[in-house]
């Protein structure tokens, strides 16, 4: 071709040195390369878009797309400029850094639309499946290994060695490569364990303290676990440390469908006293106690029977704290909004400085943290205005 384009010269006069020729076929190699893009993205890809647009099937949504069509547009000019170097040039220094820079570029594209397809099976087939964090940590592992093994081809061109040989010399250094990626490699085992265990997956909320992690989890990578807190902001944490450190994960609270509320009321222990006949025949117009109270009258009556009750020592009574416990249990089981599957109690704690703690144990019927809230509320504001009520003083600092 180069003698064609030497003849070509002479025959409009141009003289034909090295330098004239050079330039010229370097003009050549430019022009078809411009042609060739052009073409590309102004005929081939508009052409493939409307075809995209009306047949959507399985093999347009992968091979077409902006990114992945622009990656593979320069990996077939880098292909077409090769093919012209060698059927311009003859060998020599101008034909040597062509080649390797031509050379660098086929790689270096051939890489990036590896990983444009690759991205494009994941989102299409993985990423809504259920065990779409072992894909995912399969995707980032293989294009580690991909990417390293362009590295080599990179070497190999550039010292312009066999890539066998590279991998030789490459074993020698595996101390230092192991150093290298030794957060890559704990990721990738970490992955798989909780891939395995199911320990973490996307949205589920968790908890971290060393890391300030609080909110939901939006993505896990081969390095790093990203979790945007509850004030907006994120948290990123090495994925090892999730299988070396504990945390947190609500994601059984969110399946079981109802949130826990585990909050003591602390009373006055200088409030707390036996209830008078008075005090229950009002109380017993209660709705919720009345049952209660007939109950325990009948009980405690047959079993005073032979004390002498002139004696507050003597026999059984009933007291405002036990009476008040025993509504507030009442209150709960008739509450609309908690769980009826799940454990509802009110205990005694053991007394604190602080007073006598009376605990509401019990579950929402909702997860929604809004919700959760409100019901959480709702029923201590009830709780402590029932107090006086039954005689009792909640404990607060003097």
């Amino acid at each position: 071709m180069k003698a064609y384009l030497i003849t070509f010269l002479k025959s409009i006069g141009i003289e034909p040195t090295l330098s004239v020729v050079s330039g010229f076929i370097l003009i050549i190699i430019i022009l078809t390369a411009i042609i060739i893009h052009f073409l590309l993205h102004g005929v081939v890809f508009k052409v493939l878009r409307k075809v995209e647009a009306k047949k959507r099937n399985v093999f347009t949504k992968i091979f077409i797309g902006s990114t992945l069509m622009k990656r593979f547009a320069l990996l077939l000019q880098g292909i077409i400029v090769q093919y012209q170097a060698d059927i311009w040039i003859e060998d020599g220094l101008v034909y040597e850094l062509l080649t390797v820079t031509v050379s660098l570029w086929i790689i270096i594209s051939a890489l990036l639309l590896t990983y444009s397809i690759l991205d494009k099976i994941f989102n299409l087939f993985f990423a809504r499946h259920s065990a779409s964090l072992a894909f995912k940590t399969i995707l980032q592992s293989a294009k580690l290994i991909l990417g390293l093994v362009a590295l080599v081809y990179i070497i190999s061109v550039l010292v312009h060695k066999s890539p066998i040989a590279i991998l030789s010399g490459l074993g020698a250094m595996s101390a230092v490569l192991m150093l290298v990626f030794k957060d890559t490699i704990l990721g990738f085992s970490a992955s798989l364990q909780l891939t395995t265990n199911k320990m973490v997956q996307i949205g589920d909320w968790i908890e971290m303290p060393k890391y300030g992690a609080d909110g939901d989890v939006i993505d896990i990578g081969l390095n790093v676990v990203k979790v945007r807190n509850f004030d907006k902001t994120i948290t990123t944490i090495p994925t090892y440390a999730l299988v070396s450190d504990s945390f947190k994960n609500w994601r059984g609270m969110q399946e079981a469908g109802g949130r826990r509320i585990k909050r003591s009321v602390y009373i006055d222990v200088k409030s707390i006293g036996f209830l008078s006949d008075e005090d229950i025949k009002r109380l017993k117009k209660a709705n919720l106690l009345a049952p209660y109270l007939e109950d325990k009258e009948k009980e405690i009556g047959d079993f005073n029977k032979d004390f002498d009750l002139s004696v507050a020592l003597n026999g059984r009574r009933l007291t405002n704290l036990g009476t008040y416990r025993a509504y507030l249990d009442t209150y709960l089981k008739n509450h609309p909004r908690i769980s009826k599957r799940m454990t509802t109690m009110v205990r005694q704690l053991s007394p604190k400085e602080h007073g006598l703690p009376l605990e509401i144990y019990c579950f929402t019927d909702t997860t929604v943290w809004t919700e959760y809230e409100n019901i959480q509320s709702d029923i201590f504001d009830h709780a402590f205005s029932v107090l006086k009520e039954f005689g009792l003083k909640p404990y607060q600092m003097r």
